[in-house]
Parts: structure tokens; C-alpha cells; sequence
């Protein structure tokens, strides 16, 4: 549950501090008028991210046990891929992500209405379609038949969105540098359990070989339907009997990833807390 309320946070705080900058950008300018497209736009985006995934869950229970697993192992690999590029490219734009999306509206609104709408559909979009592919590919490889993923995400997103009405009222400031540092840390190993499991489905689909190559059996010493055993499932994917390949998968991708992600950005580092300057 844990990991799936980081991913409603960390994906939902960076949609918050997109609406915020665009709102009040257009109040602290006087173009209240402008308003209404910008909700629409944002309005557009979140109807699309839901619908998108409604269709993953329920287009995908209408399919064979293997053909489930083939996309699901496929969609989870895809997820992981946008996710970790998410985490890279907010580690380097936060820093002037005000003035690019303050340049974007400032051209939309040469435009006219239709530019505006456009403008915050695709600045919100593209966060609502990344969220609910990793949303559903998260809780599909921790699902244990409880809706407590689902309500992680759903307690994420709210925190997310409180968050984003403080930063806009200028009732909270926080290092938006250490905080999308840390929280970008902790998804890359959530993201690494979510490709494991993704390849795992892979070989249960009959993609990928070797799923009875189990290396070790720990079972017994964390069973899971034991409360810590279901801790670590729902922080971590964590599985008391990975295949080989999902153990190599899960290696190779955490070790670089987060040694990357980790090192120090090259440049003079500005706080990027100065985003939520934009709603002062």
C-alpha cells in the first residue's frame, strides 16, 4: 500500500505544480478570463488518464490467462521505462520548469481558446496517462485481492492535490529539490519490483523462460500472508521465491538506475522550491 501512495504522491505532486504555475501565472497576469479553457483543458486530461485506466482493467480481464500476462508483463516493462524517465527528467527541468510552462501559455494565449485548452491538456495529460499506466501496472503486480492498493494511490493523489492547493496559497513551502530527490529514489525501487514481476508474467505468458529456475524458497521464514511478508510485498514487490531472471532483471536495472539517479546533477543546482514561487 505504501508504494502505491508514493506513486499517487510523487505522480500527483508534480500534476499539482503544473496546474498551480498555470493558474497563477493567469491570476497574478489578470487574465482570469483565461481560466475557464485552462479547467477544461485539466478537466479533458483527467477524464482521458481515467478512461485509460478503465481500459487497462477491464479490457484486459476479457483476454486468455497467458494473453494477461503477456500484456500485463509488457505493459509493466513499458511503465517502468516512462516512470524512470520521469524521475531523470524532473531531477533536471524543476529548476525552470515555471518559466517553460509560463513561455507555453503565454503563446497559447496569442492563440486564443483553443491553444489554451490544448496547452493544459497536454501539461496535465502526459502526467494522467504516465500515472495510470504505472498505477495499473503497480497495483496488478502488488494486487492480493484487497482494494489497499487501490486506496494508496487514492490517498496519494489527495495528499497530492492538498499539497498543491497549499503551495498555491502560499501556506506551505518545502525543498521541492530534496523532496522529488528522495521520493524519485524510493519509485526507482518500487519500479525495479514492478519490472521483476513484469518479466515474471512474461514467463508465466511463455515469453521469457526459466520459470521454474527458482535460485531459493524463503517461504517459510517470510510467508507471505504474514503482516510483515505483506509489508514487504506491498513496499517492495518483494517475492520469497524469484526466478533467476527476475532476480537478474531486478539487479541489473536498480543497481545503474538509482547509482545515476543518485549522483549529483552537473551545474549550479538552484532550490528548486522556487516552483512554488509561482503561486505567490
Amino acid at each position: 500500500m505504501f508504494s502505491n501512495y508514493l506513486i499517487g504522491l510523487r505522480e500527483g505532486l508534480e500534476a499539482s505544480l503544473v496546474v498551480c504555475i498555470l493558474i497563477a501565472y493567469l491570476v497574478k497576469t489578470g487574465r482570469r478570463d483565461a481560466l475557464r479553457p485552462i479547467w477544461a483543458g485539466i478537466a479533458v486530461a483527467v477524464a482521458l488518464a481515467l478512461g485509460f485506466g478503465c481500459a487497462l482493467e477491464f479490457g484486459s480481464q476479457e483476454l486468455t490467462f497467458q494473453a494477461q500476462e503477456a500484456l500485463g508483463g509488457s505493459l509493466s516493462i513499458v511503465a517502468v521505462c516512462l516512470v524512470t524517465w520521469m524521475v531523470f527528467w524532473m531531477r533536471r527541468t524543476a529548476r525552470h520548469l515555471r518559466s517553460e510552462l509560463h513561455g507555453r501559455l503565454d503563446a497559447a494565449l496569442a492563440m486564443g481558446t483553443g491553444a489554451l485548452v490544448a496547452t493544459a491538456f497536454l501539461a496535465v495529460g502526459r502526467e494522467g496517462l504516465e500515472t495510470a499506466l504505472f498505477v495499473w501496472a503497480s497495483v496488478h503486480a502488488a494486487s492480493d485481492g484487497t482494494p489497499r492498493p487501490l486506496i494508496g494511490v487514492a490517498l496519494g493523489l489527495a495528499t497530492a492535490v492538498l499539497l498543491g492547493w497549499l503551495f498555491y496559497r502560499g501556506a506551505l513551502r518545502i525543498n521541492l529539490a530534496k523532496f522529488f530527490t528522495w521520493t524519485g529514489g524510493m519509485l526507482v525501487v518500487v519500479a525495479a519490483g514492478v519490472l521483476a514481476y513484469g518479466f515474471h508474467d512474461l514467463q508465466e505468458a511463455g515469453w521469457v523462460p526459466g520459470l521454474t529456475n527458482v535460485p531459493f524458497d524463503i517461504s517459510g521464514a517470510i510467508p507471505p500472508d504474514s503482516w510483515y511478508g505483506t509489508l514487504l510485498k506491498g513496499v517492495f514487490n518483494f517475492q520469497p521465491d524469484p526466478t533467476a531472471v527476475q532476480i537478474t532483471v531486478w539487479l541489473l536495472y536498480l543497481v545503474p538506475v538509482l547509482t545515476l539517479f543518485l549522483l549529483p546533477s552537473r551545474g549550479p543546482a538552484r532550490n528548486a522550491g522556487a516552483v512554488a514561487d509561482a503561486a505567490k
